[in-house]
């Protein structure tokens, strides 16, 4: 029984590790013109992860591996997310990856991985846990943005991500071993205990944090642990880019939820303050030269970083509702981010990357549907509504404002505003300046289908965000506030 009760919760893991090796040797044997098989295999086993969280989710919190390992209503909400994002990913992916000759074996294969170190991450209740999935998702992507061989920039990308990153993983193992240090576990409930019972070495416990939320800033690209994002999203290929900045931001808000939230709760007065310097650093930087930006790809890199500060803001207003519109930022935001590259991508064909501004003049002459998804996934995320970017925006301003940081909140819609800038120069190229290519735009059924959901999907939520609002409240209500 004991047996059953360890392996249940971690079952979608489980089968993912399985099928990832499956597929690993499979693909040996698949012809390289068959690389379709492959592909649907990992498709079939995403959608069947779906099915196995949603089938194994229980009320309440059930713990396995001796308390390292929780299975929670939030862990089972980001999960399920996390694989619809990796499912996206790879069909907005298959034919620009096919015409660069990246479609291979070995990307699926990272993929399904770093899926299961974004998985692994949300649910970890321990200090080794989340640092073994925080590897396992960072191994994978660094080599995936290695994939292009023969790319210098790729190259280049790849390194200072694998250099950048065994940085911050240092910081954050430095920072967690002086916290075992100060409280004598590495499991979050018994390190909350013991930093509550008091009797803790206070200079340890704010050195460790002080390393510990250096490593997560990092994860998250805040200023000033940002250098690598706009390096990586543009030197990455395309496909691999989006893949960065969509489903591990809903695994590096769980990180960050864990750790903050679940872990190190009693230290709350010392880390907020930490968090209000990274977001208002994050939401500057990012915003202001985002302005500066011609290519694509960079400017979504910088805007990425001004979201993160905007993510911080609700994690530092504390309570369920500063928790909840900060979970309910990062589905959104991913939401955003997966529309916004699977359009470079469907824009973009052999020998031309779609990914600098002029790149979008005058769309709305060559495809009107393209030019109105694209509308909408730049108003929300300028924040305008109905789209369902407003109300992120707007929900996470009023956990601040109710948390009684109104000046925080002030400076937050003062960037946002700048921030606006940018994305409506997008629209403007879009419908009111000449194409500068005339070139048909080839698309497959299921990539238009894909991108005509995730625009009419930003703007549905944006009508009825209750829905996904409510069960993000619940979530961390019923997750992190009950441990």
């Amino acid at each position: 029984m004991d047996f059953m009760s360890d392996f249940m919760p971690a079952s979608t893991e489980i089968f993912l590790l399985g099928m990832a090796c499956v597929i690993l040797v499979a693909d040996l044997l698949i012809k390289q013109s068959d690389r379709l098989v492959t592909y649907l295999l990992v498709i079939l086993t995403l959608m069947a992860s779906t099915l196995i969280i949603a089938g194994t989710h229980k009320s309440g919190v059930t713990y396995a591996f001796h308390g390292m390992f929780v299975d929670d209503l939030m862990s089972d909400v980001l999960k399920l997310l996390t694989c619809v994002a990796v499912v996206m990913m790879l069909i907005y992916s298959r034919a620009y990856l096919t015409l660069r000759g990246l479609f291979s074996g070995e990307f699926l294969a990272l993929t399904l991985f770093a899926t299961l170190g974004m998985m692994v991450m949300i649910s970890a209740n321990h200090f080794l846990t989340l640092y073994l999935g925080l590897e396992l998702l960072s191994l994978s992507l660094y080599a995936m943005v290695a994939l292009q061989r023969d790319s210098a920039i790729a190259t280049e990308a790849a390194m200072k991500y694998f250099i950048l990153g065994a940085l911050a993983s240092g910081l954050l193992l430095y920072g967690m071993s002086m916290l075992y240090g100060a409280t004598g576990s590495l499991e979050l409930g018994v390190v909350s205990q013991a930093i509550q019972s008091g009797g803790t070495n206070k200079t340890l416990l704010v050195f460790g944090l002080v390393f510990v939320v250096s490593g997560l800033a990092f994860k998250l690209g805040a200023v000033p642990f940002h250098m690598w994002v706009p390096d990586v999203y543009q030197g990455a290929p395309t496909a691999i880019t989006m893949f960065i900045g969509s489903a591990p931001k809903l695994a590096a808000f769980a990180f960050v939820a864990r750790i903050l939230i679940e872990g190190l709760q009693p230290l709350v007065q010392h880390w907020s303050g930490m968090l209000i310097i990274l977001a208002i650093a994050s939401m500057a930087l990012g915003n202001l030269t985002a302005i500066a930006q011609t290519n694509l790809k960079r400017m979504f890199a910088y805007s990425t970083i001004a979201h993160m500060g905007f993510l911080l803001l609700g994690l530092l207003s504390g309570g369920i509702e500063g928790y909840g519109a900060s979970m309910f930022y990062a589905i959104v935001y991913v939401l955003m981010s997966l529309g916004s590259f699977g359009m470079i991508m469907l824009l973009s064909r052999l020998g031309f990357e779609a990914d600098t501004l002029n790149d979008f003049k005058g769309l709305n002459q060559r495809s009107p549907w393209l030019a109105f998804m694209m509308l909408l996934l730049m108003f929300s995320m300028a924040g305008v509504p109905p789209t369902v970017g407003f109300y992120a925006k707007f929900s996470v301003l009023n956990a601040v404002v109710q948390s009684g940081h109104i000046w925080l909140a002030v400076v937050a819609v003062l960037f946002s505003l700048i921030g606006a800038f940018y994305y409506l120069r997008i629209v403007k190229l879009m419908y009111f300046d000449t194409p500068e290519s005339n070139a048909p735009i080839t698309l497959g059924q299921d990539t238009v289908l894909l991108i005509s959901m995730n625009g009419l999907g930003v703007l549905l939520l944006g009508l009825l965000p209750g829905a996904l609002m409510s069960v993000c409240a619940v979530a961390i209500q019923q997750s992190l506030l009950l441990h």
